[in-house]
């Protein structure tokens, strides 16, 4: 246990380096008072698999839609959680309404620890990669502005990578 926590330790340090050092390498955005606009996944069908491209914003973050259940869903694409962690409002979009007893887990994020519901998501699709059996917790709304796509979701594809100012995931 306290090596898989020194690991993630190492992961969540290693994802906020990389991030930064994207933000110096990207060119600044033409206006600071620009609204971060939300880019759709390109989806890039290829012989061994398919493959979805996601450019950062204006924010330096990679953001998403997808699908849970069939419901569209925005997310961030975050290599430094652990698990798929998603709002109560966005759980609640698609019929997850955890009980106050099914906050029974307890997680450390950005903002401090919190309580938190566990749960699996049958499947989760973005932009044509499928992938079904999600670990993932429900946070309070309070504790959580934008849902986050973990490495519970991101473990399950054949590769993820940061090249060229994008984000490429491959199934």
């Amino acid at each position: 246990m306290r090596n898989l926590m020194i690991l993630a330790a190492v992961l969540v340090g290693l994802g906020t380096y990389m991030a930064q050092m994207a933000d110096k390498m990207s060119p600044a955005p033409a206006s600071a008072n620009a609204s971060p606009k939300l880019a759709p996944a390109q989806t890039v069908a290829q012989a061994s698999g398919r493959s979805i491209d996601i450019p950062r914003d204006a924010r330096g973050h990679f953001q998403t839609d997808g699908r849970i259940d069939g419901q569209r869903i925005n997310f961030m694409v975050d290599t430094g959680a652990s698990l798929v962690a998603l709002n109560e409002k966005s759980a609640a979009r698609f019929g997850l309404r955890p009980s106050r007893s099914d906050y029974n887990a307890t997680v450390s994020t950005a903002n401090g620890t919190i309580r938190a519901a566990r749960t699996r998501l049958a499947m989760i699709e973005l932009g044509g990669l499928i992938v079904r059996d999600v670990d993932a917790v429900v946070l309070p709304d309070e504790a959580l502005s934008e849902n986050l796509l973990g490495l519970s979701f991101l473990s399950k594809l054949k590769r993820f990578e940061y090249a060229n100012g994008r984000l490429v995931l491959e199934q």
